[in-house]
């Protein structure tokens, strides 16, 4: 069981500071970021063998979309658990 000192707490970021940070991210590396997200959630989505297919689309996505992340930034890629 971590210790509760390790477990990293989520700070909400203002507006004003997405809109800054989103500024100085080139338009390919946030669509290709948002494009991980969904095919991540995808592919926790089709955990059943009747959804083998829809998985393997899924992981693909997710593949095409972490080469753009991995290019601009590796520590950008997302894992097919969702976990960064």
């Amino acid at each position: 069981m971590p210790s509760s000192s390790s477990i990293p707490i989520p700070v909400p970021i203002p507006d004003a500071v997405a809109i800054l940070i989103g500024d100085c991210i080139p338009e390919n590396v946030l669509q290709a970021e948002i494009a991980a997200e969904q095919a991540a959630y995808r592919v926790r989505l089709s955990r059943t063998p009747f959804s083998r297919e829809a998985r393997e689309y899924a992981l693909g996505d997710l593949a095409r979309a972490n080469k753009v992340l991995a290019a601009y930034d590796p520590r950008l890629m997302v894992r097919a658990g969702g976990a960064r």
